[in-house]
């Protein structure tokens, strides 16, 4: 699907759009984590838009022809990645169409509009409006963003693994948190190429398993059902190319549940002041619960994906 060359290519063209976000250490805690690791926060709920989203989107955007989306940008997306198409079609000044079930974040939702884009709220799952952005696109001619079956959108995404490395030398294990896997096969593309040693878990929530099911199957294979109420990690069925990616680089899939999530989004305001959406809190929780595969990390980096105001109140 993608190589490395593909992400430094991303890494560069992106670089005067998106925000090189900051790491900072979880110190000074009223309920320290459980180990002894030195866990970092990777906090791309800094980023613009809110999320990593805003590197993939703004990839695809800036790899296509302008003759090409002069009939403007839709997307499917449970929040995040339908904020960054709707900036990137601003930024490219084209109408932008956002189609999200109805799962999805008022706030994500409103936040998109003043990004100047359409909503068309979906009665369903990510897919049902995903299958009516792609009626849309055929329709109108707009471009279709796929927030994660789309190489140059995961080259994107990839982009955030190469800074990583860049910010944390020492770095020995990452945890990421997974809806379709765009964002944990760009990161473990690179991590893979630059520092292959590093440990690479991903995320998902109990309640949408998508990954941890196509590796305990062997093959990639679709949910019977998706009950996870966060709408941004929801997904019946990831894609072909993206499995593969994941099977070959990535070591674990741990779950959580939303209600974890949930009571680390509040954590994580009270202790750190971060805003994190539940998909931000998502490797927090998993680290909240212990990890015996991280037993001998001795400095741990947890994506901080998404900020969101649900932690804060």
């Amino acid at each position: 699907m993608i190589e490395i060359a593909d992400i430094e290519a991303a890494h560069r063209r992106i670089a005067p759009w998106v925000r090189q976000t900051p790491v900072m250490a979880l110190t000074q805690l009223k309920t320290p984590m459980p180990g002894t690791a030195r866990v970092i926060l990777k906090l791309e709920c800094l980023q613009v838009t809110g999320s990593f989203k805003a590197r993939g989107a703004m990839n695809r955007l800036l790899v296509t022809p302008k003759e090409r989306i002069v009939r403007g940008i839709v997307t499917a997306s449970g929040g995040n990645h339908g904020l960054a198409v709707a900036r990137a079609a601003d930024a490219a000044g084209v109408p932008g169409v956002v189609y999200v079930p109805s799962t999805v974040s008022p706030a994500k939702v409103a936040r998109m509009k003043v990004w100047n884009a359409r909503v068309v709220v979906v009665d369903g799952e990510w897919e049902r409006a995903n299958a009516l952005a792609l009626e849309h696109a055929e329709r109108s001619g707009a471009l279709h963003i796929h927030p994660f079956a789309d190489p140059a959108v995961v080259a994107g995404q990839g982009s955030l693994g190469l800074e990583i490395l860049d910010q944390l030398p020492e770095l020995d294990a990452i945890l990421i948190a997974v809806g379709g896997g765009g964002l944990i096969a760009g990161l473990a593309t690179a991590i893979r190429a630059k520092r292959p040693t590093v440990r690479i878990i991903g995320v998902e929530p109990d309640g949408s398993p998508t990954l941890r099911a196509c590796l305990d199957a062997g093959r990639c294979i679709a949910l019977p059902a998706v009950t996870t109420k966060v709408a941004t990690m929801a997904c019946r069925q990831t894609d072909e190319r993206i499995f593969d990616i994941v099977r070959r680089t990535v070591d674990d899939i741990v779950l959580v549940s939303d209600d974890e999530m949930v009571a680390t989004s509040r954590w994580l305001w009270f202790e750190m002041a971060v805003a994190a959406d539940l998909s931000g809190a998502a490797c927090l929780a998993a680290l909240r619960r212990g990890l015996p595969g991280l037993a001998t990390a001795t400095q741990i980096c947890a994506l901080v994906c998404g900020a969101g105001p649900e932690g804060t109140t």
